[in-house]
């Protein structure tokens, strides 16, 4: 067959400088560190969590590639880097079985029963998540029980609002509010470093009782549990260039644009007084934004295809945690961009790689 008419339906990952393996050990990094900050406070449960998930899925992994030419992949990392972001999506006092169960699913399931690393639709973490979710929802809404989402969630729904639009003063109408720090702590100090050098510059001020949200030793998600190790490692990650940095980019571009605009209503404020910082460092939307959006294995390979992804994921996030009141919308958003990647990767491969083009 001529050169000339060959349709290349795939290309290689362009704008990334690292190789497989790097991208996945600084992945593995950046979620291990996050789970690292909340097993200090739990008594190292997250830690339990995180290293039970690892050991299943390079057992499954190992399995799948046991006496074939590819049994060497094992040490490419994408097996602990999927297990440590799964177990980011997950409660910190969650049942371990029920952490290694999705692990499993993630491996043998959702990557391994389609091919493999880079031939799976859907990211291996969000596919455990929703294996967990879907098939123990009360026992995994009832290890959420306590957490300051669910809170909040319950409030609305109780019908306490707040008229400034204040997620925060939500929990404080139920008796479970992150109350300002005395003067001279810890988190006080933290505060007002962060308001005097980082956010006055663009005009912004860190409410009250945020270091002490961000810093929850109580009941949630590892991830937010973990939400200032995690920050450093999307750092690190971004910096490494592990995956297309503008992607992340967008996706919060446009999910703070609708947090601004719509974002208080749900608690009782006007248009355009949206708590951005609630956004944005709850509910996962860091893990959204820097690891699972931003996989270049589950996103598609056109730069017009991530910036569709992307700015859609951002809207379906602000639709499921603010209308739709669901604590955890990042991840179910993900998933469901995730579920039409084929359908994108169909359209870039007849419009963007066929025979002619030159994109």
């Amino acid at each position: 067959m001529p050169e000339k008419d060959i349709l290349w339906y795939q290309r290689a990952q362009i704008h990334l400088s690292q190789p497989t393996a790097g991208r996945m050990w600084l992945v593995s990094l950046c979620a291990g560190l996050a789970i690292f900050q909340s097993s200090l406070s739990d008594s190292f449960a997250s830690l339990f969590i995180a290293l039970s998930t690892v050991l299943a899925a390079v057992l499954i992994e190992f399995l799948f590639y046991f006496r074939t030419e590819k049994a060497g992949m094992v040490r490419d990392g994408s097996s602990v880097a999927s297990a440590l972001v799964l177990v980011l999506l997950l409660p910190n006092n969650l049942h371990p079985l029920y952490a290694v169960m999705g692990g499993v699913f993630a491996m043998a399931v959702v990557k391994h029963s389609f091919g493999g690393l880079g031939s799976n639709w859907m990211n291996p973490a969000i596919g455990g998540w929703l294996f967990i979710r879907c098939s123990w929802p009360e026992i995994f809404n009832k290890a959420l029980d306590m957490s300051p989402l669910s809170i909040v969630s319950a409030g609305i729904r109780q019908g306490l609002l707040d008229p400034s639009g204040s997620p925060l003063e939500i929990l404080h109408l139920t008796g479970a509010g992150y109350v300002s720090s005395p003067v001279g702590s810890l988190e006080w100090r933290v505060q007002s470093f962060l308001n005097s050098r980082f956010f006055s510059l663009i005009d912004l001020e860190l409410p009250e009782g945020y270091i002490e949200f961000f810093n929850s030793s109580g009941m949630g998600i590892i991830a937010d549990r973990g939400v200032f190790a995690l920050l450093l490692g999307t750092i690190i990650i971004t910096a490494s260039q592990v995956s297309r940095s503008w992607v992340p980019a967008v996706y919060l571009g446009v999910y703070g644009l609708l947090i601004r605009l719509f974002g208080a209503l749900p608690f009782g404020g006007m248009l355009g007084d949206g708590d951005i910082f609630f956004g944005f460092f709850s509910g996962g939307t860091i893990v959204a934004a820097f690891l699972l959006i931003a996989d270049p294995v589950t996103g598609p390979k056109s730069n017009w295809g991530a910036l569709f992804t992307a700015a859609g994921a951002g809207g379906l996030t602000f639709i499921f945690r603010y209308h739709g009141l669901e604590s955890y919308g990042a991840f179910f958003a993900i998933a469901l961009i995730n579920a039409l990647v084929p359908l994108i990767r169909d359209m870039e491969s007849r419009r963007f790689y066929g025979k002619g083009s030159n994109v």
